[in-house]
């Protein structure tokens, strides 16, 4: 893609948005230090999430009070500690809202994906508490029975959990078995391989690195391409009642 001729596979819609990294442009944002952010996802794109892209540097350090919202942050590559536990690449934590957050990278090059939500309280159910963990460890499940298309559920869904967080992986040629319109918002990220999405009436190419922001009711469907699988990880909203 020639962005020198003002090329780009970024689109912006009223209810989906591919994000591609060539048109990144870093955030200064308070209590982040020493680290380039990225926000790709927020309110002020119709999103009721936020979902940011964070590089660190040595020393890099994100801290904060998270008052009423939830933050959930899986490490994409490098080492990085979540108040004070370590996690490597794959690696990821929770923290409910309310919680103070500690991030600290002792090492350049450590990149974050982090997503951001207002927890909504639901009488009688907790939010889940502060955990860490790998995905290493958590096992995929077929989607809908077929074993070409796999998910990793990374938040335990109990009635508490008002997000989740799941890992996706396509072999070549395998899809989504229809076309989805549903409820749920989506916030995206590709981490490897590629292939084909559709949003609403479009058709887009998606590779990795590649952010999407699917509103509620925004029709969707993915083939995976060759040569090798095709992983996303994404956000949705559950166990709440929708207005």
């Amino acid at each position: 893609m020639k962005t020198s001729l003002g090329l780009t596979r970024t689109v912006v819609r009223s209810n989906y948005a591919l994000i591609a990294p060539d048109g990144y442009v870093p955030s200064v944002v308070p209590g982040w230090e020493k680290c380039v952010v990225n926000v790709i996802l927020s309110a002020a794109l119709g999103a009721k999430l936020g979902q940011w892209l964070v590089t660190l540097e040595k020393d890099g350090r994100g801290r904060g009070e998270l008052f009423g919202y939830e933050l959930f942050v899986f490490v994409i590559e490098g080492k990085v500690t979540v108040n004070k536990t370590a996690l490597t690449g794959g690696g990821y934590a929770y923290l409910p809202p309310g919680t103070n957050f500690a991030i600290l990278s002792k090492k350049a090059g450590t990149k974050l994906l982090l997503f951001r939500k207002r927890y909504e309280p639901l009488a009688g159910a907790e939010a889940p508490a502060f955990f860490t963990g790998h995905e290493s460890d958590v096992a995929e499940t077929p989607f809908l029975g077929d074993p070409r298309a796999r998910l990793k559920t990374l938040i335990p869904d109990t009635m508490g959990a008002d997000m989740a967080v799941n890992i996706f992986t396509y072999d070549p040629g395998a899809t989504l078995p229809f076309v989805e319109t549903h409820v749920m918002e989506h916030g995206m990220l590709f981490l490897n391989g590629s292939g084909v999405y559709r949003l609403g009436d479009d058709w887009h190419p998606v590779d990795a690195g590649d952010s999407l922001w699917i509103a509620p009711y925004c029709p969707q469907w993915f083939i995976a391409a060759d040569p090798g699988p095709a992983r996303y990880i994404y956000y949705k909203d559950v166990n709440r009642i929708p207005l």
